[in-house]
């Protein structure tokens, strides 16, 4: 055990039993913590048995459907197989549901209360941005990043918040450039990969060959996501799929206002180079050998 694992080991056991998750009714509510934190996830909107897996980490289809039996069975929630698609099972909150899910609401609250008021005003607002942090860091560091067609409503997206990004700090529009047309970006050419939390794209990036060797592309993390590693994270993951599509060099480009961006480039040991390619928008080119 080392010294970083035993402190999130030691929170993890104390926050747990703080915040009652160990109780088999959580906060007096009937519920264990799964099941309740299942209804919860429904109420703030989760419309399916697939958008409950991704809102809690892919748990287990079974352990899901098992979950809303129970509540199904306390007339809390009523499931029915959606009409446009028979694969897919709807959820949502009946009228008691409803009534147990501001019940839920009003006890976590007050537990959040319990938890603060015997601190200042200073510790609190240590305390939230300490959590706050926490809570960034470990959902970087537990996301995955997943290869998707440059299609896919997910890869669509994000490159949308890409394109509308870049577009107002460059201060022109920028065109999507055939982006979910070009084959470069698809094998056995490259790879487009996305990192998404709780079912919506928060990071992205490409490899593709570009003149007979690596170049990454479309590197995007989502403002709110940023700081806490995942973009360094991304670009490591771009490297060792440039080095399975049999690259030993990358390349890219950028633009001089994304300074970020380049300071991110020069710590992981890209050298900038010469102009190599023909984008109008871009002004700083690097070169890595992996």
């Amino acid at each position: 055990m080392t010294v970083d694992t035993s402190v999130m080991r030691k929170f993890n056991m104390s926050y747990v039993r703080r915040v009652g998750a160990l109780e088999e009714s959580f906060l007096g509510s009937g519920l264990p913590y799964g099941t309740a934190r299942i209804l919860y996830e429904i109420g703030l909107g989760a419309e399916s048995v697939q958008d409950l897996r991704i809102r809690l980490g892919g748990l287990d289809s079974g352990y899901v459907s098992r979950m809303l039996r129970t509540l199904e069975s306390k007339g809390y929630v009523a499931t029915k197989r959606d009409p446009a698609d028979g694969r897919r099972r709807l959820v949502v909150l009946t009228e008691d549901g409803l009534k147990q899910w501001d019940d839920l609401e009003r006890r976590s609250e007050e537990r959040a209360h319990l938890l603060l008021d015997p601190l200042t005003q200073r510790q609190r607002d240590r305390l939230n941005e300490a959590l706050a942090t926490a809570d960034l860091l470990v959902r970087a560091a537990t996301i995955t990043i997943e290869p998707v067609d440059p299609r896919d409503p997910m890869a669509q997206e994000a490159m949308g918040h890409y394109f509308a990004e870049i577009g107002e700090r460059f201060g022109f529009t920028v065109g999507d450039e055939g982006f979910g047309d070009d084959p470069s970006l698809r094998p056995p050419h490259g790879t487009f990969f996305v990192a998404a939390s709780d079912g919506a794209p928060v990071a992205s990036g490409a490899v593709r060959e570009f003149d007979g060797t690596g170049e990454i592309k479309r590197m995007w993390v989502d403002p709110a996501w940023r700081g806490a590693g995942l973009g360094s994270r991304l670009l490591r993951h771009l490297e060792a799929e440039a080095v399975r599509l049999g690259h030993r060099v990358v390349r890219l480009d950028t633009r001089d206002v994304l300074s970020e961006a380049i300071g991110m480039y020069e710590r992981a040991g890209y050298k900038r180079i010469d102009r190599y390619n023909d984008n109008p928008h871009a002004t700083h080119f690097f070169r890595k050998e992996l």
